[in-house]
């Protein structure tokens, strides 16, 4: 081209749409190994196109992409579902935390360690996710809904974590997680319009199974069909049971969600019994609160003392085996003053002032005995399918609160 002509119209289109094809051009991605050392060879493929991803940075591995491609449908899904961006936290193909990107208080700040930093609606979402069960998320596999900015770099770089993937990353924000872990923190693109076929395989003992893709999209439409003598469910209700299925259907099943002010606060996940499931939720969802206990938001901490040393204590100091951290020559590790125990009547107390939780449930509840465990941690709406010959008695228990409960009709059971 000659000084003083421009190029031909739609020539840059053209050749950032040539760079945006060639970026995503690898069918195959060797890995180390696999789920295990001994598990070799190992590799990513597609058996159409390209794949629809490329490591940034790092060298992520077989369970590292399994969480990566598990999460990034969710945040992708609770994005579209809610309108805002999410950010999920993954371990062992489960989310430890999935939230949406929405402000946090003083004293969520504070609980998830990032008071005076600098906050945008993502970091909000990874904050809220990483916050949700602090203990399980430590060594994650984070997914972000949308391009990773640099404040939620600085919070991704403070904590002990895998990798991230998301659509994008600006060039600030990638420079920041390429400096985490000497350089070797994992980061992957994944292309943000990719859609899979319609069938899904999986192997098992050599044996190919083949299913079609749950392509169910999770709408107010499922919240429709309210059971109980409680019809209401305000619009944060439906807002949090629709991230409770949405969570849900990427929750190694049975699995069970509870969920506040936009965020998960409970994911009890693989367990054989759904009333286990419950349990377990409801003791992480009951954790989640009792953080907030201004006896707990008044520990005085030793200098020095790391965030994950501080959840452990903190993980600690609010179970029964407090004097684990508060027992004579012990205390003086971690804290700069003894405290006082939170005792048992104190966090009952607390509890029981709880509001606003809503539950998901992957399937039917067989039994009330599953809405009772819920109700004393202050749920007040529950979304499931509905279907148990049982379902007089669960609608009956529900009645009981006054919780409304809405039959969904819909299993997400996820393996």
């Amino acid at each position: 081209m000659r000084r003083g002509e421009s190029a031909r119209p739609g020539t840059g289109r053209k050749k950032q749409e040539q760079t945006e094809r060639t970026r995503f051009a690898m069918k195959e991605l060797e890995l180390k190994y696999g789920c295990n050392p001994n598990q070799k060879p190992a590799k990513l493929l597609v058996r159409e196109g390209e794949l629809p991803l490329e490591v940034l940075n790092g060298k992520p591995g077989y369970i590292n992409f399994m969480d990566a491609l598990n999460s990034w449908q969710l945040v992708r899904e609770l994005k579209k579902a809610a309108g805002l961006p999410a950010a999920a936290s993954f371990k062992h193909v489960s989310p430890a935390g999935a939230a949406l990107g929405l402000p946090l208080s003083d004293t969520l700040k504070k609980i998830y360690f990032v008071e005076g930093m600098e906050l945008s609606p993502l970091s909000c979402a990874y904050a809220r996710a990483r916050g949700a069960d602090r203990m399980s998320s430590f060594g994650d596999w984070i997914a972000l809904s949308d391009e990773c900015d640099a404040a939620t770099a600085r919070i991704i770089k403070r904590e002990v974590s895998d990798g991230v993937i998301a659509p994008g990353y600006s060039a600030e924000a990638l420079e920041i997680l390429k400096s985490k872990k000497k350089g070797n923190y994992n980061v992957v693109r994944i292309d943000p319009d990719y859609q899979p076929a319609a069938l899904e395989h999986k192997d098992v003992f050599g044996i190919t199974f083949e299913q079609g893709r749950n392509g169910l999209e999770v709408t107010e439409a499922l919240l429709e069909n309210v059971v109980t003598a409680n019809k209401t469910l305000t619009a944060a209700q439906k807002r949090d049971l629709m991230l409770a299925l949405i969570t849900l259907k990427y929750t190694q099943s049975n699995s069970v969600c509870y969920a506040k002010d936009g965020q998960a606060i409970g994911v009890g996940a693989g367990q054989q019994s759904r009333i286990h499931c419950t349990r377990l939720a409801g003791n992480k969802a009951d954790i989640w609160h009792l953080r907030q206990h201004p006896k707990v938001l008044g520990l005085q901490f030793k200098e020095g003392i790391g965030r994950a040393d501080r959840d452990n204590a903190i993980d600690v100091y609010i179970s029964e085996d407090w004097e684990d951290v508060l027992g004579d020559g012990v205390w003086q590790n971690t804290f700069a003053v003894r405290p006082e125990p939170l005792t048992a009547a104190e966090k009952k107390s607390y509890l029981a002032g709880v509001k606003g939780v809503v539950l998901g449930s992957d399937a039917f509840f067989p039994f009330g005995d599953n809405i009772e465990r819920a109700h004393r941690s202050g749920v007040e709406a529950i979304v499931e399918p509905g279907g148990s010959i049982r379902d007089d008695q669960v609608i009956e228990t529900c009645d009981k609160y006054g919780i409304a409960m809405a039959f969904c009709g819909i299993r997400l059971f996820h393996h």
